[in-house]
């Protein structure tokens, strides 16, 4: 289990991207939680196995494309405080 934080910027804010994200994140055994950012990007703290972080990952970029200019990520340790996944405020 790992612990992965993304930062995705482009154009990723007013478009459905965190309702995207949860829609997505449901076809894969992740948790954690997606939200806007003061600075325009929008960022996804996702917990599970690293295979399935990379294929949620892959589906959500995949699907926004369009919208997407750049993705930086982080990986943690887990903290498995999240019982599913969320969008924060």
């Amino acid at each position: 289990m790992i612990q992965r934080t993304v930062l995705f910027s482009g154009r990723v804010q007013g478009v459905g991207f965190r309702y995207t994200t949860c829609r997505i994140a449901a076809r894969y055994r992740v948790a954690g939680y997606v939200r806007n950012l003061a600075d325009g990007r929008v960022e996804a703290v996702i917990e599970g196995k690293e295979p399935i972080i990379e294929e949620f990952v892959h589906a959500l970029s995949d699907e926004m494309s369009g919208y997407i200019r750049d993705m930086q990520h982080k990986d943690g340790i887990p903290t498995g405080t999240f019982a599913g996944f969320e969008i924060r405020l």
